[in-house]
């Protein structure tokens, strides 16, 4: 019955405020973001929260403080499950973009909303198509918008406190805008639903906000090192006796 409920109001909020979207979509497509991004803070957040609620989920967040103030900056966290979305919309200090696969933008009314967020799709197929939504990215940054990437490229699957390979584009986005990167290590997502066989299960979940890493200035070598360092650095705030690389 939770995950039923569930369903009905993810769908059932997007159509009951579908002219905000559409009056945010029309916005946009002016020029006029101030509006979007208004509507934006209002409504993502608001709905995000109350899809944690109904599966029953509770939050620790600890080092908000490491977030930069006055300042964009790019979150890169490790991704065990598809709630990571609604905790990173609700949990830091407010809803961000995120770069995201190609195939969310299929998701009616999904991808307009995420459109409102600044949300870039990336298709990893098509590397020219790659290249350009990492621009687009970089320039968000660059006007000010900060942006949440997982760098592992899909959910890992493998025991809590393990990590896929770091993906460069977090980093290439990061350092080109010369915008720090904020680590964030995330335990306890994927018993909200993954390890349940999808169905919403009650669960509690941390997320460590850890200190930014600031990428102006660094040499080659060291820009070449930032997926492995910001790796081990959420690795050593995951825990240790699950199987961490």
């Amino acid at each position: 019955m939770r995950t039923l409920v569930w369903f009905i109001y993810f769908w059932g909020y997007m159509l009951l405020h579908l002219s905000d979207l559409r009056r945010g979509t029309r916005a946009l497509e002016a020029g006029d973001w101030a509006t979007a991004d208004a509507l934006a803070a209002e409504h993502v957040p608001h709905w995000a929260n109350r899809l944690l609620k109904l599966a029953g989920v509770t939050v620790t967040v600890e080092g908000l403080e490491n977030i930069p103030k006055g300042r964009p900056c790019v979150f890169a966290g490790n991704h065990r499950s598809y709630y990571d979305i609604p905790l990173v919309l609700t949990q830091l200090d407010a809803p961000h973009g995120l770069v995201s696969k190609k195939e969310v933008a299929k998701l009616p009314l999904v991808r307009g909303w995420m459109r409102l967020l600044h949300c870039v799709f990336l298709d990893r197929e098509d590397p020219r198509k790659a290249m350009a939504a990492l621009n687009e990215a970089i320039d968000l940054v660059k006007k000010g918008y900060s942006l949440t990437i997982f760098p592992e490229g899909t959910r890992n699957k493998g025991a809590e406190g393990s990590l896929l390979e770091f993906k460069s584009g977090a980093f290439r986005v990061a350092t080109k805008a010369k915008a720090p990167i904020v680590p964030l290590a995330i335990t306890g997502s994927r018993d909200i639903m993954e390890n349940h066989h999808m169905f919403m299960h009650p669960a509690h979940v941390t997320i460590r906000v850890l200190e930014p890493i600031e990428t102006e200035g660094l040499t080659k070598e060291e820009i070449r090192a930032l997926p492995q360092r910001t790796a081990d650095i959420i690795a050593a705030h995951l825990p240790a006796d699950s199987g961490n690389r």
